[in-house]
């Protein structure tokens, strides 16, 4: 079974030190890194938009989902403004990123930090359809914490 697919990165900018890799062989993404002039300071609980220096070209029906990376979440309280960026296979502009200092310290992002992840998936695409009526479950209506406790 093939469980690769390929996606062409173009480069941007000259200044681009990290190039998109996955780190091991069981890395599900790839490092985003922060392509940028100057020091970006984050105050806490405000966020910036950081762009990467890079396009890319997705195949179609894949999608390329960004992910905060879990080292600067831990040392810093570094996440993403909108939780999971989702970057379609026909977006052709620079990728940038969403990053938010939900921290009590001012953080600083230098060029070529790893800020992100950039992740792979299919896309399944739903035949909408509308209905009076919804098939009956265990469940029901029940929302927020109606299966636990």
């Amino acid at each position: 079974m093939n469980n690769s697919i390929n996606v062409i990165f173009k480069k941007l900018s000259d200044r681009i030190s990290i190039l998109p890799s996955y780190a091991t062989d069981g890395s599900a993404g790839v490092d985003l890194a922060a392509c940028i002039d100057s020091v970006i300071t984050i105050a806490p609980n405000d966020w910036v938009r950081i762009p990467t220096g890079l396009a890319m070209q997705i195949p179609v029906n894949f999608v390329g989902l960004v992910f905060p990376r879990s080292g600067l979440a831990y040392r810093h309280g570094v996440t993403l403004q909108n939780a999971v960026g989702v970057i379609d296979s026909d977006y052709r502009g620079q990728i940038e990123v969403l990053i938010r200092n939900e921290g009590k310290d001012i953080i600083e992002i230098k060029d070529g930090e790893r800020i992100a992840q950039l992740v792979f998936m299919p896309i399944l695409k739903a035949n909408i359809e509308f209905t009076d009526e919804l098939d009956n479950t265990a469940r029901g209506a029940g929302g927020f914490g109606s299966t636990g406790k």
